[in-house]
């Protein structure tokens, strides 16, 4: 069976393509699924995209990865800035994690330019729109591929 990547998304984002689409475009998360899906097919690998305004919720999430899948792609939204409730759950992930942002977050408010996640994560996404998700997932395949 293919490599499972989990692709968690954050606080708000259940309303993309509707909220901010000057920001945040009006792709929806169901639009990042089939993307990433296609991309993740092409490196043998599946995904599951998963989204939840709790911050509790992408915990559990994140514990179920542990035993389920080969790599994490988390869009923490808000919770970038503010929870190393979630930086502890990804520091005991053994499996890559790629943290990606659909805004840039470095011409934004100040607040938005320091992230607990990037602490733990392998790498970091910002600023490509929704492509940045099918970026990642491309990543994602060059890290797990087999090395040979």
């Amino acid at each position: 069976m293919a490599q499972l990547i989990t692709i968690l998304n954050g606080p708000n984002l259940n309303l993309l393509g509707q909220r901010q689409p000057e920001i945040y475009g009006h792709d929806t998360l169901d639009d990042v699924a089939k993307s990433c899906t296609a991309v993740a097919a092409q490196f043998g690998l599946r995904c599951e995209l998963m989204q939840s305004n709790h911050e509790g919720a992408l915990i559990d999430m994140i514990h179920t990865a542990r035993q389920t899948s080969a790599g994490i792609i988390i869009n923490p939204a808000a919770f970038t800035h503010t929870s190393i409730a979630l930086l502890d759950a990804l520091h005991t992930f053994e499996g890559p994690v790629l943290e990606v942002h659909i805004s840039n977050v470095h011409k934004r408010e100040s607040f938005r330019h320091s992230s607990y996640v990037s602490l733990r994560a392998d790498g970091v996404i910002a600023g490509f729109g929704v492509q940045g998700y099918s970026l990642a997932m491309q990543r994602m395949g060059h890290i797990l591929a087999p090395k040979g």
